[in-house]
């Protein structure tokens, strides 16, 4: 750590503990014996997508709300949010008595959305970006007389969010390492804040997404590009906190950037293997693990899961993609002689070989089949890739010389 004055101190943790204890979960820190094998790490998971609104969020949220004078309240607060920040904000809010307004990207998940406005705020859908959303939220706040709450660029949130560290940390204490996703920082600086002061040789990682390395290129001094569809929203932050980056600077051992392929897999891998729901940013950590496994091999490491709030056909459509990359899922074209009964006896013959059909399609139009000849397209669940091959190859030697079609539709050359 440097001699820099940082924004908070392990004393502000410890106070917002005495604020959040009972009012908001103290979530369970679980063993994750399958996530462990996947990565050769001894893995503890805290489950932070149990809180209330499914996100650590609410902690800083509430220990902010409590700091208000009786004029503030009354008058109201507005907050900006992809989604979680804006959900813990309204439900503490309407707990307290507090009139609350949200400004959220106007691409934000229905599902955050919709959760939002269940919690008794109004919404104000503005802006492409969070950028934009904070600017339209300053000016409400200025023009309406509201207090501001930001999601982490703020001592009171950054101290909530460190609680998870204490409660961690409490629960195992012999944990070498911490990987935190990082999105505006407040969560990993209030986490690093009590962890380093609690144990010094604690190894606390940072995990940014590949596409939005933030603090990535202010603290190496780099210009990798910023911006673009990710699956992890809640951390696509585009400008550093200002009093978040001091603590990133002094305490991250290492930020980690990862792909959108690892984060999806961190998804999948927490629903099929630890049985939980996370959102891309909620799984971020994990992903870092899978991005770089030596870095934790042989450790004893702490995750958190700070968010589930993903939505059901996204959760679907990531798990769908990780069996089409293990090769559970797989489509191919069947092209031979159009003969009467032949779709039934390559129906019977792939359940025969054991494989499950998901999609056919029969045709004869292509220009690319001979006149007397017909295409079956198939999409068939297998066991595993070994599978998939073991089949592929006995169609082959039965002739009907099967060709894979790819993720986008093209046909893959024998």
């Amino acid at each position: 750590m440097t001699g820099e004055q940082l924004a908070i101190t392990l004393a502000d943790v410890e106070a917002a503990a005495a604020v959040v204890a009972g009012k908001v979960l103290r979530t369970p820190m679980i063993p994750a014996p399958r996530l462990s094998a996947l990565t050769g790490a001894e893995v503890f998971v805290k489950h932070e997508n149990m809180q209330a609104t499914g996100s650590f969020k609410e902690r800083g949220a509430l220990v902010k709300l409590t700091r208000l004078t009786e004029d503030e309240r009354r008058r109201g607060v507005i907050a900006m949010s992809a989604g979680n920040h804006a959900q813990a904000v309204a439900y503490h809010a309407r707990r307290l008595g507090i009139p609350a307004t949200i400004v959220m990207p106007e691409a934000t998940p229905l599902v955050k959305v919709e959760n939002t406005r269940a919690h008794g705020a109004r919404v104000v859908l503005f802006g492409e970006t969070l950028y934009e959303s904070a600017e339209r939220a300053r000016a409400l706040a200025s023009e309406e007389g509201l207090v501001f709450v930001h999601p982490y660029d703020d001592p009171a949130v950054m101290a909530g969010q460190g609680t998870i560290a204490l409660e961690m940390l409490a629960d195992v204490p012999d944990l070498d390492t911490l990987v935190v996703p990082i999105g505006g920082g407040g969560l990993f600086s209030g986490m690093a804040v009590a962890a380093k002061a609690l144990k010094p040789c604690l190894d606390v990682v940072g995990v940014e997404a590949m596409l939005y390395p933030s603090f990535h290129n202010a603290i190496a001094g780099s210009d990798l590009p910023i911006g673009g569809p990710t699956l992890a929203e809640g951390i696509a932050v585009k400008t550093v906190g200002t009093m978040t980056l001091p603590i990133v600077r002094a305490l991250a051992s290492e930020i980690i950037l990862v792909e959108e392929a690892a984060i999806e897999r961190a998804v999948n891998a927490y629903a099929t293997q630890q049985r939980t729901m996370a959102e891309g940013a909620g799984a971020a950590g994990l992903a870092a693990m899978f991005a770089r496994p030596e870095r934790f091999r042989g450790r004893k490491v702490g995750l958190v899961l700070c968010g589930g709030n993903i939505d059901a056909r996204l959760l679907a459509s990531v798990m769908v993609r990780e069996l089409e990359r293990a090769e559970r899922i797989v489509s191919f074209r069947i092209t031979t002689s159009d003969r009467p009964g032949l779709l039934g006896r390559v129906a019977s013959r792939l359940g025969e070989l054991g494989a499950n059909i998901l999609e056919v399609s029969h045709g004869r139009l292509y220009l690319d089949v001979p006149a007397k000849g017909v295409s079956i397209d198939l999409t068939v669940e297998t066991r595993d890739a070994e599978h998939t091959r073991a089949i592929l190859a006995t169609l082959e030697a039965e002739g009907l010389a099967p060709r894979r079609v790819d993720a986008r539709g093209l046909i893959e050359t024998p």
